[in-house]
């Protein structure tokens, strides 16, 4: 009987064993998967190893299949893609984290304390501040420095412009610029009234003073890439398209990648200037799991707010002002060229409908026709209705940022009038061009959720749930149209579309857990839904608390 015993017990200490041996690394279960594959299936489980996801379907079956080291029992939350932004200014947003913060701001008075209030905690060096807008304070004009000389006559003071596309200094900061009254620059303004400078920059003018700040330390920069992205996790985004950055932060990102510190997949677009050019035609595109650089970012116009977008006809509140182009038209056909000489993507800033007529014209005389480069234009934010068919007749990508929408509608029909309004915003429009459209926010100009862009898009009503109405619903996009446009289609605007984007087997697992179904619940509950937890390569980098 004893002799028997250990044989008896054999299959079931195999048995355990082989319940020991582990075949994924993670299993989500009881869970309201939306896929975003091809037919936009749903599943109840799917299951992850070496970072990607191995296998996607019902809970039960995967468990029986799968002895996975972690088991998370999503509690019959909805699980969707890891979100992607597919038009950010990521480095831009982190330093911004360091600076004052002005754009909750009712006043330029509030402004101006605002900045007094960060100079004292922070008493040296370059006062520096982002987020302003005038289009929300009772009085509509661009302020006057007179407050800012008088509070700061020797330090130097630059204050953004909520869309990056102008700003205001003090006369400390453009005695170092060595501006003077008068002064003029191409795609760019430098106002003056009465023979002085009101401090009021715009487009190219900024750079004038900008250029001059010290550059951040390299802790600076570390410190703003890490609050960037923890911010960018907290509201589930686990890929961001940063628009517009010189080739010398490449190094940077490379090692804070390998050191594990920087887990975000970034899609990066190096800006317009010879040296990024140079950089980038030189090594070829650079890929790996976390970091693509393929494309450069230039800037057609400047933005509606400030007037510097570059419009057919007269502003509707300014006569005889249509705005203007950054740089000429020569300029846009050669860098084209460069660019689809040596296969880079190009995207665009295009707001007005002049700008985005001259670059349609432009990427169509090099595209000639249907392509799959993937040419993008940045906003698409104005469009005349002859021009719309551009965009499918020559593949080009509309990347829009729906939230633009309903932060401007309020004095956009003063900028642009009621007919021309209606080729505005216009995101239906351009989506039935190709059949797809990448979604995004352009922060920091406007907030990073992604919630608030599905809202914007699905909704057409800003946080408040103004205009009862809706703000041109006509132009809505459906919530499956918006859910993919903040996944599938954005990693399809960069190329991405066979590695993330969707789970499906083969594909990251990069995924969100929701406290609730966006594609259910009440629309006016959108903007409140919350990130229960963020994977990104398997990995969870954000639970809330």
């Amino acid at each position: 009987m004893k002799k028997l015993l250990p044989a008896l017990l054999l299959p079931f200490l195999l048995a355990a064993c082989k319940q020991k041996e582990y075949n994924a690394d993670l299993l989500i279960k009881n869970a309201q998967v939306y896929t975003v594959d091809n037919q936009f299936t749903t599943a109840t489980g799917f299951v992850v190893k070496a970072g990607k996801i191995l296998a996607v379907g019902a809970s039960e079956d995967l468990e029986k299949q799968y002895n996975a080291r972690e088991v998370v029992d999503a509690g019959n939350h909805a699980v969707y893609p890891g979100f992607i932004d597919a038009h950010t200014h990521f480095l831009r947003y982190g330093l911004s984290l360091q600076q004052v913060n002005l754009v909750a701001t009712k006043s330029w008075n509030e402004v101006v304390d605002s900045v007094l209030s960060f100079s004292k905690l922070n008493p040296d060096g370059w006062l520096i501040g982002r987020g302003w807008d005038q289009n929300k304070w009772a009085v509509k004009q661009f302020p006057n420095k007179g407050k800012l000389d008088s509070l700061f006559p020797a330090r130097p003071v630059i204050l953004t412009r909520i869309d990056g596309h102008a700003a205001i200094a003090n006369q400390a900061a453009l005695n170092i610029a060595a501006i003077k009254p008068g002064q003029t620059i191409a795609g760019g303004e430098i106002e003056t009234v009465n023979g002085k400078l009101t401090g009021i920059l715009v487009d190219n003018a900024v750079g004038l003073v900008s250029h001059h700040i010290p550059p951040p330390t390299e802790q600076q920069g570390t410190n703003a890439v890490m609050a960037a992205q923890g911010n960018c996790f907290a509201v589930g985004l686990t890929t961001v398209d940063d628009c517009g950055e010189d080739y010398d932060v490449i190094s940077q990102l490379r090692q804070l990648q390998n050191k594990g510190a920087l887990k975000m997949r970034i899609y990066l677009m190096l800006s317009d200037k010879p040296d990024n050019y140079t950089y980038l035609f030189k090594h070829g595109a650079i890929k790996t799991p976390r970091l693509n650089i393929r494309a450069f970012k230039v800037y057609a116009d400047g933005a509606l707010g400030s007037r510097g977008a570059c419009l057919l006809q007269d502003y509707s509140d300014q006569k005889k002002w249509k705005g203007f182009l950054l740089s000429s038209q020569a300029h846009f056909a050669d860098v084209a060229q460069k660019i689809y000489d040596h296969g880079f993507q190009m995207c665009t800033h295009a707001i007005g409908d002049s700008a985005n007529r001259v670059m349609l014209n432009i990427y169509a005389k090099m595209l000639k026709g249907k392509n799959d480069r993937r040419w993008r234009i940045e906003h698409a934010q104005v469009i005349a209705p002859s021009d719309f068919k551009m965009f499918g007749d020559n593949s080009i990508v509309p990347s829009v940022q729906p939230t633009h929408a309903t932060s401007d509608m309020n004095w956009a029909i003063k900028r642009l009038g009621a007919n021309r309004l209606k080729g505005a915003y216009a995101y239906k429009q351009l989506l039935g061009q190709s059949g797809w459209i990448p979604l995004g926010t352009d922060f920091p100009v406007e907030n990073i959720n992604p919630m608030y862009t599905f809202y914007a898009a699905v909704e057409r009503k800003d946080l408040q749930g103004l205009p009862a109405g809706r703000f041109q619903m006509e132009n809505a996009l459906s919530r499956r149209e918006a859910l993919m446009g903040m996944t599938i289609w954005a990693a399809k605007a960069n190329f991405e579309e066979k590695e993330k984007g969707s789970i499906e087997a083969g594909k990251y697992a990069d995924f969100v857990i929701l406290d609730k179904d966006i594609m259910k619940i009440n629309g006016a509950e959108i903007p409140k839904v919350k990130v229960l937890k963020t994977y990104v390569n398997g990995e969870k980098v954000y639970e809330q608390k």
